[in-house]
């Protein structure tokens, strides 16, 4: 075989690490690029604070007070809620059919969701119009905490009072009790030898149970949402009503949920008043005794901009809440340079080193302000094309695909992907994340296209105005929406009602 040299050309694109830094620090997540900065602080000499921005949580609060002062103001300025928000008012119900209040999902016992399918706020603890949801979050002590200081006031043994705080230790968010007590048992006493003292141990531990059950807020402790009813309709006067709701709680619960009428009827003996009596007592209680006690400014999304009314038009401004402020350490910058090695000379692998933290800290830096200029950049350019959302709300949405944004920005489609994932945009009807704003077309007679976000919101606007005696159909769903000259099928309605998690017209049905 002969050998020979060959000389040949090639392109290939190579990513260098200032490039990979700035692609990764523009796909993370706000909680994300604080933790990012927080570990190049603690790594990188020459990176320091130009002042000590807020913490994410504090941001958190911040952005909480503002979301219900902005409320507040528009409750008293405005007491009819906008066509376009997140939520929908459901239509009054009959006091028979629905109890004083409505309260959500019975199926699983984990999501608030109501027997029409439809997503509420919580509930109200009373009727009264001046009550806010938001004040009962505002409490600084949790479920435990509220549990010890009520067990502080009983007269148990010291066995039996930590036995009671083993109980509520093992509570999650919702006041359940997260494990069995045989589970329990086994996890305080590792040595299954010896019987006699796991079995007595199992003992006191339903013994502390039934301390538990009796403790505010009632139906705390309970291991299933039909053991938590129960322990509610317990405490209840006694009556007609209370005897079938504790029957259909202990045994029927998933019937009650699928609107089985005939067969609830079948399996109970009643009749459909004394049902309709039962479901607006059921539906009083409350699901998760722990709600009251969630901390609400845990659940809340810190925005990356914010949308203001700017005269006639709209503004994009960043949030300065969560732009981290860093600068060079311009005293180490400095040492740095005045131990250049005089001319001449190799300069030394220390100060190689030092002088490559120093570049590896300007671009941190350049990196993080061209990660809040990009984001800025693709805000404006979707506000700039739904600024019909941000007048009317979501029914005003507009079809928009990623290759729009980026044709008129001049980026990759990879680029507006990574930065509308995770960063967020307050606006005027909620705080959203940025892909909330794109979304596919469905053709209308007239020859235009309908978002398919701005399709979503009028079937919720359908079924929140809906007959609940006579609940809307896909397929009824489809022609209404044909009607009003946008061509969608009925697989597609059925599709959208499911992501906006509205059960179908069979669950959604009054008794």
């Amino acid at each position: 075989m002969k050998t020979s040299l060959q000389f040949r050309l090639s392109q290939h694109l190579s990513l260098t690490p200032q490039l990979q830094q700035s692609i990764r620090l523009l796909q993370l997540s706000t909680l994300e690029l604080h933790q990012e900065v927080e570990q190049m602080l603690e790594q990188n000499p020459f990176l320091e604070p130009e002042d000590e921005f807020p913490a994410l949580e504090t941001a958190a609060t911040a952005e909480f007070e503002r979301q219900r002062n902005e409320r507040n103001s528009h409750e008293d300025t405005a007491p009819d809620r906008d066509v376009g928000t997140a939520e929908v008012e459901r239509a009054p119900l009959d006091a028979v059919e629905a109890g004083a209040t409505e309260r959500d999902d019975w199926e699983n016992g984990t999501e608030r969701e109501d027997f029409d399918g439809i997503r509420e706020t919580p509930s109200r603890q009373n009727d009264s119009d001046d009550f806010d949801p938001l004040e009962r979050n505002s409490v600084a002590i949790s479920l435990q905490e509220h549990l010890r200081q009520q067990l502080l006031g009983t007269r148990l043994s010291a066995e039996d009072m930590a036995s009671v705080e083993v109980l509520i230790d093992s509570l999650n968010e919702d006041g359940y009790l997260a494990d069995t007590i045989d589970e329990i048992a086994a996890s305080l006493m590792p040595d299954e030898d010896d019987v006699d003292a796991l079995d007595e141990l199992r003992s006191r531990l339903r013994c502390a149970l039934g301390w538990l059950h009796n403790m505010e807020p009632v139906g705390v402790g309970a291991s299933n949402l039909s053991e938590c009813l129960l322990l509610q309709l317990r405490t209840l006067p006694i009556s007609a009503r209370r005897d079938l709701a504790m029957v259909i709680c202990q045994s029927h619960l998933e019937l009650l949920a699928r609107r089985d009428t005939k067969k609830l009827c079948a399996v109970t003996g009643a009749d459909e008043a004394a049902l309709k009596a039962a479901q607006s007592l059921i539906v009083s209680l409350e699901p998760k005794p722990g709600r009251a006690f969630t901390r609400a400014e845990a659940n809340i999304i810190v925005p990356d901009v914010i949308v203001q009314r700017a005269g006639r038009g709209w503004k994009v401004v960043l949030n300065p809440d969560v732009m981290p402020k860093l600068r060079i350490h311009d005293m180490y910058a400095q040492a740095l340079r005045s131990s250049r090695s005089p001319r001449g000379t190799a300069p030394t692998e220390s100060h190689n080193a030092l002088t490559s933290r120093l570049q590896e800290a300007r671009w941190f830096v350049k990196n993080i302000q061209q990660r809040f200029d990009t984001i800025l950049r693709v805000s404006t350019a979707i506000v700039d094309r739904q600024k019909n959302f941000f007048s009317h709300g979501e029914i005003a949405m507009k079809p928009l695909v990623l290759r729009e944004i980026a044709d008129e920005l001049g980026l990759h489609e990879s680029t507006i992907s990574r930065v509308t994932t995770a960063k967020y945009m307050n606006t005027p009807f909620g705080t959203f994340e940025l892909k909330y704003f794109f979304g596919s077309s469905l053709n209308t007679e007239a020859g235009g296209n309908a978002s398919s976000t701005a399709v979503r919101a009028l079937i919720k606007q359908l079924v929140g105005a809906e007959n609940t005696k006579k609940p809307l159909s896909d397929s009824q769903l489809a022609l209404m929406l044909e009607e009003q000259g946008i061509q969608v099928a009925r697989r597609t309605v059925a599709k959208y009602r499911e992501a906006l998690r509205i059960a179908p017209a069979n669950l959604r049905k009054a008794l």
